[in-house]
């Protein structure tokens, strides 16, 4: 008897359309906008599967009665939905992951094979592909042999034009990303068509060469990107004699193949240039107009006039020469250590651009925690509109077709979203913390990495020479060919051992100078001595829903007492409770009901930024938090990452603290001193050039005390500050006036209740 893990295995993307009825094709296209964990969200038994997507649970089961056809039900919905699409589309893309098909055999590993073999292997897995796979070919013109075709691949419903122009491999070109930068000259839709249309006409026919009609400008997609031109056989004199310098070479002087096309057009010959050739050819003439002018700022970017003039803020030198780098190169990388400004130089490179290309449409994609950051930023250093992108999913369509310069989103957004921001003309994108898209293989980078625009930023505080696969995924999104396919890459610059275990890099020189037009990396060390003594980063994060709630249930206690003419003893006693506890729940849940394994967002920020501040060589950070309860959730994430630290708070007696310092200051593997505010005062911590501050002190004096342990005479270092702050909460609020006051403040609030209207804001009133 068949089970439903068998029918699953064997179900197509036109069976899953025909189950969700007429619009079964849109629904599964959408339904791939959810990033699923598969061990978390997916049960699947021998008759059983099951998608929980949070707002709705998917099920298939076989129904006996109807020939064991699926029957497929959704919790949330009657009718066929996205959330039905969603798990068809899981099922058709992961059936390996989910265990509804055989893994491939082993093979040996590419690192090991010489180029001969590695081109032979990627080749034969290009035509295996197209034996397997299910497509269908359209022809342009079905009398015809070498003409244009429409290859559509049955099970992601994906639509390719392929250009047939003989036998051999370079001869004829496809549309897809893999023939564009596979370096092979063919792909697995040009094998199927050629499959197919061998089958098809007849052995004259097959032999008769590809016949030019008319003078047509197009890539070659070699071992080297060039730009060539196709030629017909009987042309006038005149015309070939405008063509001789291009026959059968590479064009290397783009204005003088626009000049010698204009006189042949004169003359009454069409040209036609492909899509693809005219974006090179614009990108071309685009290098070599602000060539000049990236020479003159990046020759002495202090003294530039820019510097003060670009922003609504004066520019340190290292972030002018950052602007103008990724601005020459109109897709780069910047790749500097945390600290050093990557968002104002994101926000100067698009105001440079709509200088010097007229660009009107930016789309930052960045982390959810990051989105306000980068508002707050647009706003204090540019006078160009922003749309920050939140609300239903018709109202985000909205959004992104909006008129605004900068519209900001997060990486989980591009995902529901891609078929609203695919339809919107981007003249730049910029990923911010690209490192989110290293997992080349993974749904958000592919869809990320699909998305089209002339102009593109990373920006990046990870040093992404650590791992050579993440490097490749986020350069990659800037220029597919830069680095080779992947079979090659891998090849070339890891080394492994007999069992395919990696054990190295090589030839580590040779890809720097491929990565140095397109990656900028600056070290704090490299531009110590342009950075400001000290540095203020303030980190606004979203809270979680448990948060937001317990929150505002203490909110809502804070508004009814501060409305009220006079306060009595219990009154400032119970708001001085509900203020804690706003404060408290700011940072985790678990602060206030001690219910494990509580609700944080700033966790899990922490635990990222310092997984980017560790891997940064000279690295020594203070973190404080006014909670014991805090660092005992902190100490977690430390250990995961095998961190090497000290802790310091009241419960440490005083004979021991000199002892926590001197092995901080001392030893070159503790990177961290975590402490309370216990640590705020008497101690001297000047081996340290970060502070992180997890949460905000009532008391500004106290957040100077805590700064001041690093930031002090004898400081030899430029300090950088890092305040963690979670939005639409007390903290905020905190963040926004109480720092502002004078010390005395607080101390007044409990005798003169009128003066907590200078704390909060209405919305805390009413």
């Amino acid at each position: 008897m068949i089970s439903l893990k068998d029918k699953l295995s064997h179900l197509t993307f036109r069976q899953a359309c025909k189950l969700l009825g007429p619009q079964g094709d849109r629904l599964i296209r959408s339904g791939g906008k959810y990033d699923i964990d598969i061990y978390e969200q997916v049960v699947l038994q021998r008759d059983l599967f099951q998608l929980n997507l949070g707002e709705a649970r998917v099920t298939i089961r076989l129904d006996p009665a109807k020939h064991q056809r699926l029957n497929i039900q959704c919790s949330q919905c009657n009718n066929f939905c996205e959330h039905m699409g969603a798990a068809f589309s899981l099922i058709l893309e992961e059936k390996l992951s989910l265990g509804l098909s055989a893994p491939p055999p082993e093979r040996v590993p590419m690192e090991s094979l010489s180029e001969k073999e590695l081109v032979q292997r990627a080749f034969e897995e290009r035509a295996e592909r197209a034996q397997k796979e299910k497509m269908r070919l359209k022809s342009m013109d079905k009398d015809v042999l070498w003409t244009d075709y429409i290859v559509t691949n049955n099970s992601s419903g994906k639509c390719y034009r392929v250009a047939l122009r003989g036998w051999e491999r370079g001869e004829s070109f496809c549309s897809c990303p893999d023939y564009r930068k596979n370096t092979l000259g063919t792909c697995k839709h040009i094998l199927y068509a050629l499959d197919k249309v061998g089958k098809r006409f007849n052995k004259s026919v097959k032999k008769t060469p590809c016949r030019i009609k008319d003078i047509c400008v197009y890539l070659n997609y070699g071992e080297t990107l060039e730009l060539r031109l196709l030629i017909p056989e009987g042309l006038d004199s005149q015309i070939k004699k405008l063509l001789k310098p291009f026959r059968e070479k590479s064009i290397e002087d783009v204005r003088d193949l626009i000049d010698r096309i204009g006189k042949i057009e004169n003359l009454g010959f069409p040209v036609t240039i492909y899509p693809d050739a005219e974006e090179y050819i614009n990108e071309v003439l685009y290098r070599e107009r602000v060539k000049n002018k990236v020479k003159e700022i990046r020759k002495d970017p202090k003294n530039h006039p820019l510097r003060k003039t670009l922003l609504k803020t004066e520019l340190l030198p290292y972030q002018l020469d950052g602007i103008a780098f990724a601005v020459g190169a109109g897709r780069a990388v910047i790749a500097d250590d945390m600290g050093l400004g990557k968002t104002v130089q994101g926000i100067g490179v698009a105001k440079l651009l709509s200088q010097d290309a007229d660009i009107s449409k930016v789309l930052v994609i960045c982390p959810a925690s990051l989105k306000s950051q980068w508002r707050l930023e647009i706003k204090r250093f540019s006078n160009r509109s922003c749309q920050l992108v939140i609300g239903s999913a018709k109202e985000r369509a909205d959004q992104y077709d909006s008129s605004c310069f900068f519209t900001i989103c997060n990486y989980e957004q591009v995902l529901r979203d891609v078929l609203s921001i695919e339809k919107v003309k981007w003249d730049l994108i910029i990923l911010d913390e690209g490192q989110r898209i290293k997992n080349w293989e993974a749904k958000t980078s592919r869809m990320v990495k699909a998305l089209k625009s002339p102009f593109a930023l990373v920006l990046s505080g990870t040093p992404l020479e650590n791992r050579l696969d993440d490097l490749y995924s986020v350069v990659e999104f800037i220029d597919d060919r830069r680095l080779g396919p992947a079979f090659r890459f891998f090849n070339t610059y890891r080394v492994i051992d007999e069992r395919g275990k990696l054990l190295g890099y090589k030839n580590l020189d040779v890809l720097r100078k491929k990565l140095k037009p397109v990656l900028l990396r600056r070290t704090r060390k490299m531009v110590l001595k342009e950075l400001p003594p000290r540095t203020t980063e303030i980190m606004r994060i979203p809270p979680t829903d448990e948060q937001f709630e317990i929150h505002n249930g203490h909110k809502r206690i804070v508004r009814t007492i501060i409305n009220k003419k006079y306060l009595t003893e219990m009154d400032i006693l119970r708001l001085q409770k509900a203020l804690l506890m706003c404060r408290m729940s700011a940072n985790s849940t678990f602060l206030v009901d001690k219910q494990p394994p509580g609700f944080s967002t700033k966790l899990g920020e922490l635990d990222d930024l310092l997984g980017q501040l560790i891997a940064e060589e000279d690295r020594k950070i203070i973190l404080f938090s006014e909670w014991t309860t805090m660092l005992n959730l902190i100490e977690p994430l430390l250990e995961m990452r095998q961190l090497k630290y000290v802790r310091l708070d009241g419960s440490v007696p005083q004979k021991k603290r000199q002892g926590l310092m001197h092995q901080f200051q001392k030893d070159p593997n503790c990177k961290l001193f975590v402490t309370t505010n216990a640590g705020s005062t008497g101690l001297n911590l000047q081996a340290a050039n970060t502070v992180i501050n997890v949460d905000l002190p009532w008391n500004p004096a106290v957040l100077e005390q805590r700064i001041s342990r690093v930031h002090r005479m004898g400081q030899k270092r430029p300090v950088q500050v890092f305040i963690m702050v979670t939005e639409d909460t007390l903290e905020e609020s905190l963040l926004g006036t109480l720092a502002a006051k004078h010390e005395w403040l607080w101390q007044c609030l409990i005798r003169m209740p009128r003066l907590l209207m200078l704390i909060f804001p209405a919305g805390w009133r009413s």
